[in-house]
């Protein structure tokens, strides 16, 4: 990069952090005051978006490191294919990037600037881009936007539009040292180990919820045989008692109707004696 080029970089980041209404006469001025080769470049400068504007206040602000590191957390998830951390990731990339919207809302309404609701949701499309892409992330850290970056829109060339002055490739990112890499693999193997002792556990806790319910289903069947085992015990109790008194009363009769016999032969005889002696005192 030449020095002239450095030279509007560092200008419209200046520039570029005045509120919109107030940019283009701060421009014409600044360009009036830098060299003839920087100063044509400077009045070519495009004024911002007000969400863009917003955004720059926001890199000032210093609250965009977070989401850059973030966005490189995301990655080595994604490449590692870690499904758990990838969740937990994605949760926190849009707790920050709402908060960081809000910030930006902050700061542009103390600047006298309130955002309006489509300024607020361009705002916090730029910063997801930041975060999710790296490309994008290095545009937005420049604090050199005129144009929110939506990726869903997001064509070839269109950072270099969003930009003023040069487009930076992407963020350096530092390769992580062995230590890192051990230190994260160990972390992760150990998250795996706690991820399937936490499945076994919730299988023995449904093999056991299981077997607790037939346990139940079993006692409650065992308890209904028992009252039924105590009722066919008591009827055959009554019925043993009705057998035993109806073979006493059986015996009564059978006793009664043997002696009714006797009576009865005792009776025949007495008639015949009678009719015989009867029968002798006609003959005479």
């Amino acid at each position: 990069m030449s020095d002239d080029d450095a030279r509007v970089d560092e200008v419209a980041a200046e520039l570029l952090l005045v509120p919109p209404s107030r940019f283009t006469a701060a421009r014409n001025e600044r360009a009036a005051a830098e060299s003839r080769t920087v100063g044509r470049r400077v009045a070519k400068l495009r004024k911002p978006t007000v969400a863009a504007w917003a955004v720059n206040l926001l890199v000032r602000d210093g609250r965009l490191g977070e989401a850059v590191d973030l966005s490189r957390a995301l990655r080595e998830a994604q490449d590692d294919l870690d499904a758990a951390e990838l969740g937990r990731l994605g949760r926190q990339r849009r707790e920050l990037v709402a908060a960081l919207a809000r910030r930006a809302g902050e700061l542009s309404a103390a600047a006298g600037v309130p955002l309006s609701g489509a300024m607020s949701d361009a705002v916090k499309k730029t910063v997801n881009a930041a975060v999710v892409d790296a490309t994008a992330a290095a545009a937005v850290l420049t604090g050199r936007l005129i144009s929110a970056i939506d990726l869903a829109e997001l064509r070839d060339g269109a950072l270099g539009e969003a930009v003023a002055g040069s487009v930076p490739d992407g963020i350096p990112q530092a390769a992580p040292s062995p230590d890192d890499l051990a230190s994260r693999r160990a972390r992760k193997d150990a998250e795996r180990v706690v991820r399937e002792a936490q499945r076994v556990k919730a299988d023995a806790d449904r093999e056991y919820a299981a077997a607790d319910r037939r346990v139940d289903a079993a006692r409650e069947s065992a308890t209904r045989a028992r009252e039924r085992a105590e009722g066919l015990r008591a009827d055959l109790e009554r019925a043993e008692k009705s057998a035993a008194e109806a073979d006493a009363a059986l015996t009564r009769r059978t006793t009664e109707r043997t002696r009714a016999r006797a009576a009865v032969r005792t009776a025949v005889e007495a008639v015949e004696r009678a009719e015989v002696a009867r029968d002798e005192g006609s003959d005479r």
